[in-house]
């Protein structure tokens, strides 16, 4: 069973910080690699963040040098570490398998509001 929790989202202040915890099943964490999904209102999902089993990331532009995933294989838990956060931040925040194309997946958690107000 696919098992998808995330936690740690809020409201914020511009130029605040968040961390962000997503635990998630085995089956859909093991050796795969993880990202860190958002969908503004009237938006699509996109994906802001992913790593790898070994630890290896990668970002999109809009939040490189602001947010920082990370893993902790032992708990089958991911994070997403987002500092200098900026109203355009603002957003439903999910965690899943680490995918171009999140349309595709079927699977998601109930995801964390984050709020960034200026």
């Amino acid at each position: 069973q696919v098992q998808l929790v995330e936690s740690g989202g809020g409201l914020v202040q511009a130029g605040g910080s968040l961390r962000l915890s997503c635990a998630a099943s085995g089956n859909i964490f093991r050796f795969n690699d993880m990202g860190w999904y958002r969908q503004a209102p009237g938006k699509q999902r996109e994906l802001v963040a992913t790593i790898t089993w070994g630890g290896s990331t990668n970002y999109r532009d809009s939040v490189k040098g602001r947010f920082t995933i990370s893993r902790d294989n032992a708990k089958n838990t991911v994070y997403l570490q987002m500092n200098s956060l900026k109203p355009e931040d603002t957003a439903v925040y999910y965690c899943n398998k680490a995918s171009a194309y999140p349309q595709y997946i079927e699977v998601w958690g109930q995801g964390t509001l984050v709020t960034v107000s200026s």
